[in-house]
């Protein structure tokens, strides 16, 4: 039945890692724009360029014709990159112009405009229930049914709660939120902090120097959080810092090998190109900053990110940079 099987919008290596977790316990249908692609992954049965030695269950199945999955799907869940958001909610929109639910695990803001993904969505499905995925959570680990925490957010308890119900299982824990600001920025800006993280460890400054930047990170990315109407209790929890804590300390974060690349030297264009997949943190970077600087909020770890992504500062000279600030009380959220 439709109202039974999930869409997943997005075969990149988080949305083929989702789409296999959860057709290990439901039917599930995995869309890609590429009928190519779709091609090799039927072919395969597994995604050998994102996600190669890990099988897709019997229950996962293939598409490529998008009004196809929104008929045949009770629930659609996109995970695309950020700049392809609202692209991809563009052709929704003209397929099901009265879809009444909508969810993504797309961490980001929106490119240029900056803003949250959930004020996309809803320009384009004004009348429709929204949820956003996020948390501490690598591609690979999911896929191969690691034991995994997320934070489902959403404008609507009850849709929250069913969400969790489809994707809970022994080994994925999801709990419910009804901050759907917060758990959007915690999930976007701890990017940055991560690409930070990396340029921090590859200049060989250790665990105390990593240790402070998370924490300082942390207070950034509250007082963005509550300025922009997130509640500060979901800071603590998984869509804040322990999203944090797992991208800043694990290599298997782009966002952080991106910036150990940048502290040996290579340049942004370089490290991005050998990563291979979307760094997510490098937009990011850019919309935190500007938003910090509308809002009046200080963020210098975001500010000489920034400045080392965007106007070409020596990550060392960033780092100086930041020690080298006035002392000042240790205020958390302000």
């Amino acid at each position: 039945m439709a109202d039974e099987r999930i869409g997943v919008l997005g075969a990149g290596s988080w949305g083929t890692a989702l789409a296999i977790d959860f057709a290990r316990h439901r039917p599930l249908s995995l869309w890609s724009h590429s009928s190519e692609e779709v091609a090799a992954l039927q072919r395969d049965r597994e995604n050998r360029h994102y996600l190669p030695g890990i099988p897709f269950p019997e229950a996962l199945a293939l598409e490529d014709d998008l009004g196809r999955l929104l008929e045949d799907c009770g629930e659609v869940l996109i995970v695309v990159p950020s700049h392809a958001f609202a692209g991809l909610c563009a052709r929704i929109a003209e397929l099901a112009p009265g879809l009444s639910s909508l969810s993504w695990a797309t961490k980001g803001f929106e490119p240029e405009s900056g803003r949250l993904l959930s004020e996309v969505a809803a320009h384009y499905f004004p009348q429709a229930t929204l949820g956003v995925l996020s948390g501490p959570t690598f591609a690979r680990e999911v896929a191969q049914g690691l034991p995994t925490a997320i934070t489902i957010a959403s404008t609507d308890p009850a849709h929250a709660r069913r969400l969790a119900d489809w994707m809970r299982s022994d080994h994925f824990r999801v709990y419910t939120s009804g901050d759907l600001v917060g758990v959007q920025v915690g999930g976007a800006a701890k990017n940055v902090m991560a690409i930070a993280a990396g340029i921090s460890d590859g200049l060989g400054f250790g665990a105390n120097a990593r240790a402070a930047l998370i924490t300082r990170g942390l207070s950034e990315i509250t007082r963005l959080g509550l300025a922009l109407g997130g509640r500060a209790e979901t800071f603590m929890g998984l869509a804040g810092l322990g999203d944090l804590v797992l991208t800043c300390t694990d290599d298997q974060s782009r966002n952080r090998r991106l910036g150990l690349a940048l502290a040996a030297g290579q340049s942004l264009d370089h490290a991005r190109a050998a990563i291979g997949q979307e760094v997510e943190g490098v937009g990011t970077a850019r919309e935190v900053h500007r938003k910090a600087q509308e809002l009046g909020i200080e963020m210098p770890i975001t500010e000489q990110t920034w400045r080392v992504l965007y106007q070409g500062l020596p990550p060392r000279e960033a780092v100086h940079n930041l020690l080298s600030r006035q002392p000042r009380a240790e205020e958390v959220f302000r």
